[in-house]
């Protein structure tokens, strides 16, 4: 008997090119598939990329994330497995890490625990990183928890940096590492999913 896909939901609230990346990578998996784009921007790209890929975009408010369930519910009524943050700047509440332990996954574009908490996302992270001198930078994909990047590191991989890396540069080298990794790593857990729900 054919398993039922893992349904993912993909939050974001920029331009969403790592969310780009997963609606091509599961666009023929039989494993999962991109079932919602959730944001808190009405004028964030991603829906634009969404409609491309003719995929369901959905704007919430950050009062509706922080102060209702409606965020859950809209999940739940899409029989949501998975949630996925690519670029998204919330910090995502506890009702719905309770709701989905372990199935809200994020990356951070720096290898924690160094360069992360709140106010470090994009181009922070990477001025931060060459302000340090550091000779590395990478990427992290971990799973949420209450805090803004403590959650359990699910995957890490770096980068060689040389002297004289602008801010700039250091972003397309992590960049080219999200775009490889993060729908890898995250097929990899889905596969996983899938193996639990056989046992």
């Amino acid at each position: 008997m054919e398993s039922k896909k893992i349904r993912i939901a993909v939050f974001a609230s920029g331009s969403g090119s790592n969310a780009e990346r997963f609606f091509e990578h599961f666009k023929q998996s039989s494993l999962a598939e991109i079932a919602l784009v959730c944001t808190n921007r009405p004028d964030a790209y991603v829906l634009e990329r969404a409609a491309r890929h003719q995929l369901p975009g959905w704007v919430f408010t950050n009062q509706q994330l922080a102060q209702s369930r409606e965020v859950l519910h809209k999940l739940q009524q899409e029989g949501i497995d998975l949630i996925v943050l690519a670029g998204f700047l919330r910090l995502i509440p506890d009702y719905l890490i309770q709701a989905y332990p372990n199935r809200i996954i994020n990356i951070h574009p720096a290898l924690l625990p160094k360069w992360g908490g709140k106010g470090m996302w994009g181009q922070h992270v990477h001025q931060a990183v060459v302000a340090a001198g550091e000779l590395e930078s990478g990427i992290t994909i971990h799973y949420v928890d209450a805090n803004y990047d403590e959650g359990d590191v699910i995957f890490q991989t770096s980068c060689p940096l040389e002297p004289g890396d602008t801010a700039e540069e250091v972003a397309a080298k992590v960049l080219r590492l999200e775009h490889y990794h993060y729908p890898r790593v995250v097929e990899e857990l889905v596969r996983k999913m899938q193996q639990e729900k056989h046992l």
